[in-house]
């Protein structure tokens, strides 16, 4: 991951405590170049949801730019940077990377899953 796209995703996370934060990250290639801030339509310091309508927007811009969806973020601003029970049943995007920042413990913890069949697998982030 880019350190500008990782940089921004923590500092998004950050201004949004004490609610969760969420957005996409979209790249060619698998790679995550490109940050899109969204709204967390559930103002909710336990849970997000992304505007239905802002992620067509987004997808569609995705698109004209020749990038794909390559990771999902969202903060837990007061649990660990695991998937909560909610982020398991609620993956729409099986093969997008799922990263994680827990604002618990005051400095940001990031953490990145590949969430499938409710199987979730820790990933390893190179930022670079």
């Amino acid at each position: 991951m880019k350190k500008l796209v990782w940089d921004a995703m923590v500092d998004h996370c950050l201004q949004e405590a004490p609610y969760e934060a969420c957005g996409l990250i979209s790249g060619k290639g698998g790679k995550n170049e490109t940050i899109w801030k969204m709204e967390n339509i559930e103002h909710s310091s336990t849970r997000f949801a992304m505007d239905v309508k802002q992620m067509e927007r987004v997808f569609k811009t995705m698109k004209l730019q020749g990038e794909e969806l390559t990771g999902i973020y969202h903060s837990h601003p007061t649990a660990l940077p695991y998937p909560s029970r909610n982020d398991i049943k609620n993956v729409h995007y099986p093969n997008a990377a799922y990263f994680i920042v827990s604002l618990s413990f005051g400095k940001p913890n990031v953490k990145c899953y590949r969430i499938k069949n409710s199987l979730v697998t820790h990933l390893k982030i190179n930022v670079f």
